[in-house]
């Protein structure tokens, strides 16, 4: 290999390393405000729901496959059920719609 692809191997490893290190140096028996904690805990579902949310729409020719999915999707969850459950739950109920065409 390179000498200069292992430099940048390295390189981008320490820009990396650093963001995800720092937070933990810095804030270090600090608390957040609790208005802070509440942005940042919703900060994966909404992250989550702006990539899922083209996917449903751009899944297949036929926009209702990805209607129907996220609808017995959001239900599911809604109703309690874990992640699992949740993917299992729209997996069947889209093979259903399926297999009706």
């Amino acid at each position: 290999m390179k000498n200069e692809i292992l430099w940048m191997i390295l390189g981008m490893s320490i820009v990396t390393y650093i963001p995800r290190m720092l937070p933990f140096v810095l804030f270090k028996g600090k608390e957040l405000p609790s208005f802070l904690q509440g942005i940042l805990k919703n900060v994966p579902f909404a992250t989550l729901g702006a990539l899922i949310f083209p996917g449903i729409l751009l899944i297949q020719k036929d926009i209702w496959y990805g209607l129907i999915g996220a609808v017995a999707a959001f239900i599911a969850a809604f109703l309690g059920a874990n992640v699992i459950v949740t993917v299992l739950g729209s997996i069947a109920v889209l093979a259903l719609y399926s297999s009706i065409l």
